[in-house]
């Protein structure tokens, strides 16, 4: 790329970001700025119809800051947490009708889970920690160690709640039995819970650790973390966590977002192999058939992530990459995957999926504006 061409790029890119600093609130668009709406992304089999119009809401009335987590319950209902306490959990139909809202009090809202237990469906929600700042100086967005930036972090902790809202029990700070330090930060990202019903919590951005708990909430053990003496079992920005049934034999895959990788691990903790992510910041596995899902929130370009560069890859029953939507299709070069990255026409930053008895996915984003989820449509 020539000088000129390189200016005339950081031009339009920030001519880009000033454009969609002056959208309303709740619609985002991506680098290219221009709407997605009805773009076919994906390749191969995995082919959809973008619907970014799908979820749109009024922001005066039912406000979100960053759409983190979707799942959907028995009763095929769209479920999201948002880290706006005013409405923690936003309930939409198929068709993007709003159906429920509620607050949980969780101002780090971050994922949210449901399983059925007895024929009753229960929501596991995690809150990461981050809370807006009422010392916020107006003007700092990215100064994480500031005590005035926008957003500050705290202590996280993880909810079990029925389908009302209501609170059944609470898993605060290991620090209160004794498995952290008081000066190690407990920020949890996401949960998978076991067909036992154990509970798999990754502090993807607290102490980088992998918690287990039974179905009452209580300690079992811990891994993970840093500075293992095997570096396998290290994991940097452990963002999402899912459990894997397609063999037969239970297997939990753990993103390792900083490295740009999923890792695997038995029940107990062994560590089983590790998923190459080349180029993207990936989020944890949503599973459907012998296939899953896993939302990137960064493409790794000129040596950083940057900004408004998600895409969502979709991998098969070997965990090799088979398409990456909103991204460049996925290449293989004698095994070795090569590097991946957006396309810059869909997505902002994917953070949130789940995935239809139809196959079509719902995404939500981080740091998009305050933008709803949208919805991909399987061609």
């Amino acid at each position: 790329m020539s000088v000129l061409d390189a200016t005339q790029q950081n031009t339009k890119q920030h001519s880009a970001q000033d454009a969609s600093s002056t959208l309303p609130s709740g619609w985002v668009l991506p680098k290219t700025m221009r709407d997605p709406h009805g773009m076919i992304v994906g390749q191969g089999k995995f082919t959809y119809r973008v619907n970014a119009h799908w979820g749109r809401l009024d922001p005066n009335q039912t406000p979100v800051e960053n759409c983190h987590g979707l799942d959907i319950d028995a009763k095929g209902r769209v479920v999201m947490i948002t880290d706006d306490p005013r409405n923690n959990i936003v309930i939409y139909n198929r068709d993007g009708k709003l159906l429920d809202t509620f607050s949980t009090h969780m101002p780090g809202g971050h994922s949210v889970k449901i399983v059925n237990e007895n024929g009753e469906d229960f929501m596991y929600l995690v809150d990461s920690g981050w809370v807006k700042n009422r010392l916020w100086d107006g003007h700092s967005t990215e100064a994480w160690d500031s005590p005035y930036n926008r957003v500050v972090a705290q202590s996280g902790f993880i909810a079990k709640l029925d389908m009302s809202g209501r609170l059944l029990f609470s898993i605060g700070h290991p620090q209160t039995y004794g498995v952290y330090r008081p000066d190690q930060p407990f920020r949890p990202t996401d949960i998978a819970i076991s067909e036992k019903g154990d509970l798999y919590v990754t502090d993807g951005y607290g102490s980088d650790y992998l918690l287990q708990y039974n179905s009452q909430g209580q300690f079992i053990r811990r891994w993970g973390g840093h500075d293992n003496s095997d570096p396998n079992y290290n994991l940097s920005n452990t963002h999402g966590i899912g459990i894997d049934t397609r063999s037969g034999a239970p297997e939990l895959i753990v993103s390792s977002r900083g490295a740009q990788c999923l890792k695997r691990f038995s029940m107990t903790g062994e560590y089983l192999g590790t998923i190459d992510a080349n180029g993207a910041y990936i989020g944890g596995p949503i599973f459907k058939g012998q296939h899953f899902y896993a939302p990137v929130c960064w493409s790794h370009i000129e040596g950083k992530n940057q900004d408004d560069s998600g895409f969502i890859s979709v991998f098969d029953k070997h965990n090799r990459v088979v398409a990456n939507l909103g991204g460049i299709a996925p290449e293989y070069i004698n095994g070795q995957l090569q590097p991946m990255q957006s396309t810059w026409d869909v997505f902002n930053h994917c953070h949130g999926l789940c995935v239809d008895e139809d196959e079509n996915l719902y995404i939500g984003q981080w740091n998009a504006n305050q933008s709803y989820p949208m919805k991909l449509e399987r061609v």
